[in-house]
């Protein structure tokens, strides 16, 4: 079974952006993610990453409506 990345970004153009906004949240929980395959994380240190990336992305809206 190939790994597959089936997600899909409404503006194409903007997956170099996510990639290292990821590598950043990545950083900040202390996950030590690569380029590529990332299998090998468990599934806590996948949602702490995923978890950082929601936080910051509503911090900024929030201060965007300020």
């Amino acid at each position: 079974m190939s790994a597959k990345n089936n997600n899909k970004l409404n503006v194409p153009e903007a997956r170099e952006a996510m990639d290292r906004f990821k590598m950043e949240c990545a950083n900040e929980v202390g996950v030590d993610l690569k380029e590529g395959y990332n299998g090998d994380i468990t599934a806590r240190q996948a949602g702490s990453v995923g978890g950082q990336m929601v936080k910051r992305m509503i911090e900024s809206y929030e201060h965007s409506v300020k």
